[in-house]
C-alpha cells in the first residue's frame, strides 16, 4: 500500500511525545518541577531553572535556596498558601515575583498538583512554572498584591491559626504570649493585639503587641464602667466593630490622644471573651488597609473570640489550681532553716508543670541537742492533695523522732511504722543525713531514695554508694524494716546535695543519664549554695521538662581550719588475747585527752561488755569506737560494730548465772543505747553523760 503523501526530503520519523511536550513548554517560557515533600527537595527541568534565573547545575534543590530568588516580602504568603493546600486541597496556583541575578524583577506563575498516599498524606507535588510578565503588564500589580494578601488572610484561616497557637498553652501567661506573637499577627493580618482580663470589676491588660506603652500604662486596670472598647465589649457581651476613625473618637473620646500612634490602622474589632456564660475578658485587634467587616467575617471573628475564651478559661483554672497547690505545699514545708556556724544551707521546691502542680516532695533541716544538724529530703507517692497531706504528717513525725535524739536508723524505722499506721496506701522514699559541723562526720540513712551527691573541695563530684532500706510505709515480715547507716566525712569546702528523683528523671531518658548529667551540672556550678541550687534546677529542667516536682537541699561546709574528728578506734580480734586489754588502754588515753577521765571506769566496763557480747555471738572481729558528744552537757558515745545481723537482747539472768547481764548493765549505766543496722552487720552503741557522774 502506498504511503500518504510526505513532503520531499522529510524523513519518516516517530515524534517523541515527551520531547515534544518539553519543546512546547520551552517555546512558551514554561518549565516543570517535581517536589519531594518528605525529603524537602525540589527538581526543576531546564525551562523551570530558566524561569527562576538559575543556570544548569546551579540550583541545589533546597527550598531555602529557592526562597532566596523570591521577593522576601512575598515568601510568607507563598508558604501559607502552599501549607494550606498541602492540608486541605489537591493543588494550588499563585503569582509571585522573582529577582534575577542581574537585578531584574519578573512576575512568575506556578501551578502544582498534590499527589497523596493511601493515608491522604501529601508525598509529592508536580507542576509547571512560567514567566507571567507579559500577561500582567496590563493588570494593576498593586491590586494583585492586595488580592494575594486578602487570600492569605482569609477570616476562616484566622480561627485555624489561633487555635493551633493556643493548643500548647497552659497558663494565662502562655495564652497571652501566644496571642501577641508577631508571627501569629502576621498570619491573621492584624497590626496590633491587646488582651485584657476582668479582675474585681476592672480590666487588667495582660498582653499586647503593637500597642503604645503609654496607652497600656494609662488604662491598665480601668473600671468596666469606663467608655473604652475592651470594657464595652466585656460589659455588653457584644463584639465592637470600628471602621471609621471619627466614629471611634465619638464613641471612645478618652483614646483620642493615642490615635496618632496608630496612623495606618483603618479598622478594629474588640471581642468579648465569655466562658460558661461569664465574661472573663476581651481582646482587641486592629487592621491596616481594611474598610469594612462583611457579615461572614463578623461571624468568623465572633467564633474566634469563643476559641480564645475557652483557652483562657482553661489557663485561669490551671493558674488557680497551681496557686492553691503552691500555697498548700509551702504551708507543709518548713518556713525557717536553722543557722549553724560553719554550715550553709539552701533549699528549693519546684512544683511539677502537670495539672495541679502538687506533689509529695519535701525537705527539712533541724539542729539536734548535740549540735549536729539533720537534713532530710523525701517523696510521698502520688501527685495530689492526699500526697501533700501525708507528706506534711510524715515530715513532722520524722522531725520529732530526730529531735528526740533517736539515731537516724531508728528515726527512719519509726517513721516507716508511722506511715504504715496511717493506712493511706501510700509509701514514701526518704534520705536523712546527720552532719557534725565541727568535725564533718556525717551519718546517712536512706529508704528507697536516690543517694546524696558530694562535691569535694577539689571540685570532683560523686554519688555516695550507700546501702539502703525499703521505702517508708512498707511492712516487712520481721517487723520494722532495717535501715543501714553509712558514715562519711564532709571536709571543709565540700558540698552535699540531697534531691528527689524529679531532678534527674525524665520519661525520654534513662535515669543513669540524669545521674551523670547532675554530676556535670554540680561540677560546673557556682560555689555559694543559693546560686548552686538555682543553677541545678535550671540546668536539669532543660532535660527533665519539669515532669515531676523537685525537692532540693544543698549543704555546704565552710572552708577554714579543719577540726579533726575526736575519735578512738580499736579492732578486737578473738585470736589476739591482748586485744581487749589494749583497747581498754587506748580508751583510757583517749578519755584523758578529751578531759573525760571521770567516765573512765564506767566507759571501760561498758566497752568490755559490748565487745565481749560481740565476740561471743559472732565469728569475726569487732571494732570498738569512742567519741565525745554534746547534748545538754558533755558526754561519750561508745559503739561496737560486728558482721552479725543478730541483735542483742536485754534479759533477766538467774541469780547464780555468770553471764547474761551485759545489756542490763548498758541500760542501767548508760543514758541511752541502741542498735543500728549496717550494710554488712550492725552497731551496738551507748552514751554516757559527764553530768551524771
Amino acid at each position: 500500500m502506498d504511503r500518504p503523501f510526505e513532503p520531499s526530503g522529510v524523513p519518516d520519523t516517530q515524534v517523541d511525545p515527551e520531547a515534544a511536550a518539553h519543546v512546547a513548554l520551552a517555546v512558551n517560557g514554561m518549565g516543570t518541577f517535581s517536589w519531594d515533600v518528605d525529603a524537602g527537595l525540589i527538581n526543576y527541568d531546564d525551562g523551570g531553572l530558566a524561569v527562576m534565573g538559575f543556570r544548569p547545575g546551579e540550583f541545589d534543590g533546597r527550598l531555602a535556596t529557592l526562597g532566596e530568588r523570591i521577593v522576601p516580602s512575598e515568601v510568607p504568603a507563598i508558604e501559607d498558601l502552599v501549607d494550606r493546600a498541602l492540608r486541605e486541597r489537591s493543588g494550588f496556583s499563585l503569582y509571585f515575583r522573582v529577582r534575577h541575578p542581574d537585578g531584574r524583577l519578573q512576575w512568575t506563575h506556578t501551578q502544582g498538583h498534590i499527589v497523596r498516599d493511601e493515608h491522604n498524606r501529601p508525598v509529592r507535588v508536580i507542576g509547571i512554572i512560567r514567566d507571567a510578565s507579559q500577561e500582567l503588564r496590563a493588570v494593576d500589580q498593586t491590586e494583585l498584591l492586595r488580592q494575594a494578601r486578602e487570600e492569605r488572610h482569609r477570616p476562616s484561616d484566622a480561627v485555624v491559626h489561633v487555635s493551633d497557637a493556643l493548643v500548647p498553652t497552659v497558663t494565662v501567661e502562655d495564652v497571652a504570649e501566644a496571642l501577641t506573637d508577631s508571627r501569629l499577627m502576621e498570619r491573621i493580618g492584624a497590626s496590633s493585639v491587646l488582651l485584657g482580663l476582668i479582675d474585681n470589676g476592672r480590666m487588667e491588660l495582660v498582653g499586647s503587641n503593637g500597642v503604645h506603652e503609654g496607652l497600656i500604662q494609662d488604662f491598665h486596670l480601668a473600671r468596666l464602667s469606663e467608655p473604652l472598647p475592651l470594657t464595652e465589649a466585656a460589659r455588653t457581651r457584644e463584639a465592637v466593630f470600628v471602621t471609621n476613625r471619627l466614629d471611634f473618637i465619638a464613641r471612645f473620646p478618652a483614646l483620642t490622644p493615642y490615635l496618632s500612634h496608630f496612623p495606618d490602622a483603618a479598622a478594629a474589632v474588640y471581642l468579648p471573651l465569655i466562658a460558661q456564660d461569664t465574661p472573663i475578658g476581651a481582646v482587641g485587634l486592629t487592621y491596616e488597609g481594611r474598610a469594612s467587616f462583611p457579615p461572614e467575617e463578623r461571624t468568623v471573628l465572633t467564633a474566634l473570640g469563643k476559641v480564645i475564651a475557652q483557652s483562657l478559661q482553661r489557663a485561669l483554672l490551671y493558674d488557680q489550681e497551681h496557686e492553691l497547690a503552691a500555697g498548700l505545699q509551702t504551708a507543709m514545708l518548713p518556713g525557717i532553716l536553722p543557722h549553724v556556724p560553719g554550715v550553709h544551707l539552701a533549699t528549693r521546691y519546684r512544683p511539677t508543670r502537670a495539672r495541679g502542680g502538687i506533689g509529695g516532695d519535701w525537705y527539712d533541716a533541724l539542729t539536734l541537742p548535740d549540735g549536729r544538724i539533720a537534713v532530710v529530703v523525701g517523696d510521698v507517692q502520688g501527685h495530689d492533695v492526699t500526697a501533700a497531706a501525708v507528706m506534711g504528717q510524715l515530715r513532722i513525725a520524722l522531725r520529732a523522732y530526730a529531735a528526740e535524739g533517736h539515731p537516724p536508723s531508728t528515726a527512719m524505722a519509726r517513721a516507716s511504722a508511722f506511715l504504715a499506721e496511717l493506712d493511706t496506701d501510700r509509701f514514701a522514699t526518704c534520705l536523712m543525713a546527720l552532719v557534725d559541723p565541727l568535725t564533718g562526720m556525717t551519718s546517712v540513712v536512706r529508704a528507697g531514695h536516690p543517694e546524696p551527691v558530694l562535691r569535694s573541695p577539689d571540685g570532683s563530684c560523686a554519688w555516695l554508694d550507700i546501702p539502703g532500706g525499703l521505702p517508708l510505709g512498707l511492712n516487712t515480715p520481721g517487723g520494722q524494716p532495717a535501715y543501714p547507716v553509712f558514715e562519711t566525712l564532709v571536709e571543709p569546702g565540700s558540698t552535699l546535695v540531697l534531691c528527689t528523683d524529679g531532678l534527674i528523671e525524665s520519661r525520654a531518658e534513662d535515669i543513669d543519664q540524669g545521674r551523670e548529667r547532675l554530676l556535670d551540672a554540680l561540677g560546673a556550678g557556682p560555689g555559694p549554695p543559693e546560686a548552686l541550687a538555682d543553677h541545678l534546677l535550671d540546668t536539669m529542667a532543660t532535660y527533665t521538662g519539669e515532669e515531676d516536682d523537685v525537692a532540693l537541699l544543698v549543704l555546704h561546709r565552710s572552708r577554714g581550719k579543719a577540726s579533726p574528728a575526736p575519735r578512738m578506734e580499736a579492732v578486737i580480734s578473738p585470736s589476739d588475747p591482748d586485744a581487749l586489754r589494749n583497747a581498754r588502754i587506748a580508751l583510757r588515753e583517749a578519755l584523758h585527752s578529751w578531759s573525760l577521765e571521770a567516765l573512765s571506769d564506767t566507759a571501760e566496763l561498758l566497752a568490755c561488755e559490748l565487745a565481749t557480747n560481740a565476740l561471743l555471738h559472732t565469728d569475726g572481729s569487732a571494732t570498738l569506737t569512742a567519741r565525745p558528744v554534746r547534748h545538754s552537757g558533755r558526754g561519750l558515745r561508745l559503739a561496737v560494730s560486728d558482721t552479725s545481723t543478730a541483735s542483742p537482747r536485754r534479759r533477766a539472768a538467774p541469780e547464780r548465772a555468770t553471764s547474761g547481764r551485759g545489756m542490763m548493765l548498758v541500760e542501767e549505766l548508760g543514758t541511752a543505747w541502741g542498735i543500728e543496722p549496717r550494710g554488712n552487720g550492725k552497731t551496738v552503741w551507748c552514751e554516757l553523760s559527764l553530768d551524771l557522774v
